[in-house]
């Protein structure tokens, strides 16, 4: 009988973790805050401010062009920082790490700089119901640049891809892009990227993931997934905003056209001709976000300390406990998949009370939700709702907290409904 290698996950102490966020020493009447809007932004660990004042007070310069100690401390830094980020995502190199303002930026870059180069007429892009209007729009925009096809992989009741819809598309044209999330930020739902991968690659295209939503929950591995490009972003995990990374397979990236112009990404200007920038710098235009870089990389290191198994453990164990409080009530509606096939958000509406009212009752009680269409007017759409209200967790969230939630609800449907 062959053996079979059992690992065990250290149990997440999100209370321990919360001592290492300064928000949660804030009392209101007596509680402090519920914060259960984690897949908008997450809030800041001490180690990671801690980081980036350090950085600013002791190492602050502009990066690769100075030979004095800061500039080189300050390179050093940065450059740190991308390889932590490399080593995070698993990619095979350091130089295809492109730092980005932002995982939209990240995904805009790829449909701009390869989409409007790469597609078409008689071309098709294909993306997801589930898409956050980042991976959404940028590829419906550049697929209407280029007369390429844009469609869309519908949802089931569950919230989940109906990969059925595929075969339909291929027969429409050449298959060019797949573009999909990774995990829904409105539904939680948890795709499956690697088939989408193997079916693009089937057919000739390149596939492209929305990671932002994942990359916080769970390892992520560019190589297993068998991706092209990986967007993730630093504030959805612990660091601080105006900062995000694209990864892309080196050979897409050295054959791309730049997305900015002008700083870093020149190698050299005459009056003739422009060159550019080896990789990862010839899509880092201008000064960078140098110290958020820094921040990005204490997030990393805090994140994996955490234990991203334990913290997707975690998470699972709040969503079945929200989702099962929540069905013992009648007048609440929930959206998406199953315990055991989403991540760590629940969306949802109260029956006879708008999700704006529900949210603005919820914060008279302290707790934090967000409550709109999140980016993702096309699910809205197909869900046949305006908005929701969502609830979203993270490793410093506790069960007290979903409580709450289950208590602001009941007072919205007895003062609202």
């Amino acid at each position: 009988m062959p053996l079979v290698a059992v690992t065990s996950t250290t149990k997440l102490d999100a209370r321990r973790l919360r001592a290492d966020f300064a928000v949660f020493d804030e009392l209101v009447n007596g509680r402090s805050v519920a914060f259960l809007d984690s897949a908008a932004s997450t809030q800041k660990p001490r180690q990671v401010l801690d980081a980036l004042r350090e950085f600013y007070e002791h190492s602050y310069a502009n990066v690769h062009r100075g030979v004095y100690r800061l500039a080189e401390r300050a390179t050093t830094g940065y450059e740190g920082a991308r390889g932590k980020v490399a080593g995070f995502v698993n990619a095979p190199s350091e130089r295809e790490v492109i730092f980005t303002r932002s995982a939209t930026e990240a995904l805009n870059l790829v449909a701009y700089a390869w989409g409007l180069d790469n597609l078409g007429r008689g071309d098709v892009v294909v993306v997801t119901d589930l898409e956050h209007h980042s991976s959404f729009v940028p590829w419906q925009y550049v697929a209407g640049r280029t007369g390429a096809a844009f469609r869309a992989i519908p949802i089931d009741d569950s919230g989940e891809l109906q990969l059925d819809a595929l075969e339909g598309f291929a027969r429409e044209g050449n298959v060019k892009v797949v573009a999909a999330n990774l995990i829904s930020n409105t539904l939680g739902t948890v795709n499956p990227v690697h088939d989408l991968a193997t079916w693009a690659h089937e057919h000739g295209a390149i596939m492209v993931v929305d990671a932002a939503q994942a990359a916080p929950h769970r390892p992520i591995d560019v190589q297993a997934l068998d991706c092209e490009f990986l967007a993730i972003s630093s504030h959805k995990m612990c660091g601080p905003s105006g900062i995000g990374a694209l990864w892309g397979r080196r050979e897409l990236l050295e054959s791309m056209a730049p997305f900015n112009l002008g700083g870093e990404m020149i190698r050299s200007v005459s009056m003739e001709r422009t060159t550019w920038n080896e990789l990862p710098y010839k899509f880092e235009a201008g000064t960078p976000a140098i110290a958020e870089a820094v921040g990005f990389g204490a997030a990393v290191d805090y994140v994996l300390e955490a234990g991203l198994d334990a913290i997707a453990e975690h998470e699972h164990e709040l969503v079945e406990y929200a989702l099962g409080r929540l069905g013992e009530l009648p007048w609440i509606t929930t959206y998406g998949p199953p315990p055991d096939r989403r991540a760590g958000i629940v969306s949802l509406n109260v029956e006879g009370v708008h999700p704006h009212d529900v949210a603005q009752v919820l914060d008279w009680e302290g707790v934090a939700v967000r409550a709109g269409h999140h980016c993702t007017q096309p699910l809205m759409a197909k869900l046949g709702v305006a908005a929701t209200v969502r609830a979203s967790f993270y490793l410093y969230s506790i069960p007290e907290e979903i409580d709450r939630l289950v208590d602001g609800l009941h007072k919205a449907k007895q003062s609202l409904g």
